[in-house]
């Protein structure tokens, strides 16, 4: 039988990997020191959003705070990006999967369910350097951006996906890191509590 001590160490260790994961973002942003990168394929680009008639110069990766006016920018990292078609979307989240939503759930959602979805679609354009979209939320909830970009050459076609959250006022990952924490001290005081117990 694993010892309270190994048990506490491996709990430990499984909570320090879900926190590290959690704290990234979701989907295809992902927060790299204090920038927020988004890939697409291969291609990748610094990625904000503003609101800038209630958060002034703030930018956020991905869950905004307020409904309302809202600039979604992607500041190209390599020039390889800025050479290529390039089309964005947001949709209202219909996939029933919240922040974990992926691709193939996307994928999985018939063309008038995506276009009944959909809030805002800009068709491909190539735009060098900077790619900026503005969009007016008039309603809070949870929303997937879409942005897709073909390759000249080879025509494929790479898709990112990132599920956020419109008027997000919620507690984030706070209450999985509290249940984890006083699991975490449960299961430690119960397997001394036995060890105790075997011992007398």
């Amino acid at each position: 039988m694993i010892s309270p001590a190994n048990f506490f160490k491996y709990f430990l260790l499984f909570f320090s990997c879900s926190l590290s994961s959690l704290s990234y973002g979701h989907g295809s942003v992902t927060a790299d020191a204090d920038l927020c990168i988004i890939k697409i394929g291969f291609y990748s680009a610094h990625f904000k959003i503003y609101q800038p008639r209630t958060r002034e110069h703030k930018d956020y990766c991905e869950d905004l705070p307020d409904s309302g006016e809202t600039v979604f920018v992607m500041e190209y990292t390599y020039g390889d990006l800025g050479e290529v078609p390039v089309d964005f979307r947001v949709i209202r989240d219909v996939t029933g999967m919240g922040r974990f939503a992926q691709l193939q759930d996307v994928d999985a959602l018939s063309k008038a369910e995506l276009d009944a979805a959909t809030v805002v679609y800009r068709a491909p354009v190539k735009q060098p350097d900077i790619y900026a979209i503005n969009h007016y939320f008039q309603e809070s909830g949870n929303y997937l951006g879409i942005v897709t970009a073909r390759h000249p050459d080879t025509n494929e076609l790479y898709t990112a996906v990132f599920p956020f959250e419109v008027g997000y006022v919620g507690y984030g990952y706070l209450p999985i890191f509290i249940i984890l924490i006083l699991l975490i001290q449960g299961g430690y005081w119960w397997l001394n509590r036995e060890k105790k117990e075997k011992s007398d």
